[in-house]
C-alpha cells in the first residue's frame, strides 16, 4: 500500500479534547493511553481535511466517504491515520525553548516514514542516554548541559542524526529551520514525563450577560498542546490517485484549523505531506 507522511506543525497551541475530566484538569487532550503522548485521532484529522472540498463534492464523497446516512454506505479511498508527536517544545534556560524527541518517538517516525531508524548511543556506550542525559544542540546549552524546565541533562553528544532524520520535514519554515540548534533528544521516560506534564492549561471563564461577572460554575481551565509541536500521521490510498489528489488539494503550504476553539485562534497548524512508502 502506498502511503504519505503528513506533517502539521502547530503555530498556536491545539485542543483536541477527550470529553471528560480527569483529575485537576477540566479538558484535557486526547492522549496515548501507554505513552500519556499527545494525539490528534485520524476521525480528527479526516474531518478537517474533508471540509478542504465542497460539501457533497464528487471528489470529496470519493475520497472520504458519503457524510449522509440516506446514501450508499461505501468507504472512502483515503486512509488517515492517527497524528502523533515527533518533536515537542519546552523550556529552556538558554534559546528560550528547545525542541526534545526521544529513541521511541524517533523510531516510530522512521518505521512509519519507511526509512531506517537514526543510530544513537548504545548501551555499551558511555554516552548512551538515561534519564539525566541528553544529546543536545548547541543554542540550548547552559555550560555542559541543557536546562529544560526545571531539570538539567548532562549533554552526552549532539543530535545529528536525529536532525538529518527530521530537518527535510518543513522546507522553507525559519523557525523549524533552527532544529539543528535546539534539537534535544531525552530518555523515552523523560519524553513521555514532559508531554504529560509541560502541557499548557488555560484558564477560562464564562460571563454572565446581565451582570458582566463570572456565571456560577464558569470557571474552568483546559489542556492544550502548545505551539510549535510536531506532529505526524500517516496517510495510505485504497485506490491509486487518492493520495495526489489530496497532495494538491493542499498545496504546498496549506495552513488548517485542528480542535476546539477556532474562534479563539486555537488550533492553526502548518501542514505538509511528504514521500511515505510505496
Amino acid at each position: 500500500m502506498k502511503t504519505r507522511m503528513l506533517h502539521l506543525f502547530a503555530r498556536t497551541p491545539v485542543h483536541v479534547g477527550a470529553g471528560s475530566s480527569v483529575g485537576a484538569i477540566d479538558m484535557p487532550i486526547q492522549r496515548e493511553r501507554h505513552t500519556q503522548i499527545p494525539i490528534i485521532p485520524g476521525s480528527s484529522l479526516k474531518g478537517v481535511l474533508r471540509d478542504l472540498w465542497p460539501k457533497g463534492d464528487a471528489d470529496q464523497v470519493a475520497l472520504f466517504g458519503p457524510e449522509s446516512e440516506a446514501e450508499e454506505h461505501v468507504a472512502g479511498n483515503l486512509l488517515v491515520g492517527e497524528a502523533r508527536v515527533v518533536c515537542f517544545p519546552v523550556r529552556s534556560a538558554a534559546g528560550s525553548f528547545a525542541w526534545i524527541t526521544s529513541p521511541l518517538a524517533l523510531a516510530r517516525y522512521a518505521r512509519d516514514a519507511g526509512t531506517k531508524a537514526p543510530e544513537l548511543p548504545s548501551v555499551d556506550d558511555e554516552s548512551c542516554l538515561d534519564d539525566e542525559s541528553c544529546l543536545a544542540g548547541e543554542k540550548v546549552l547552559v555550560g555542559a548541559s541543557a536546562v529544560l524546565e526545571e531539570y538539567s541533562f548532562k549533554r552526552t553528544g549532539e543530535p545529528r542524526t536525529a536532525v538529518d532524520l527530521l530537518a527535510g520535514t518543513l522546507p522553507g519554515d525559519a523557525l523549524w529551520a533552527t532544529l539543528a540548534d535546539r534539537l534535544v533528544v531525552v530518555s523515552d521516560g523523560i519524553f513521555s514525563h514532559f508531554c504529560a506534564s509541560a502541557c499548557e492549561v488555560q484558564q477560562r471563564i464564562r460571563i454572565e450577560d446581565s451582570t458582566g461577572t463570572v456565571a456560577q460554575g464558569g470557571l474552568f481551565n483546559q489542556e492544550n498542546v502548545p505551539s510549535e509541536t510536531l506532529f505526524y500521521a500517516v496517510m495510505g490510498e485504497r485506490k491509486v490517485g487518492a493520495l495526489d489528489k489530496l497532495l494538491a488539494r493542499l498545496g504546498q503550504d496549506a495552513i488548517l484549523q485542528i480542535g476546539g476553539d477556532e474562534t479563539i485562534g486555537l488550533g492553526v497548524c502548518t501542514v505538509r505531506m511528504s514521500g511515505g512508502v510505496a
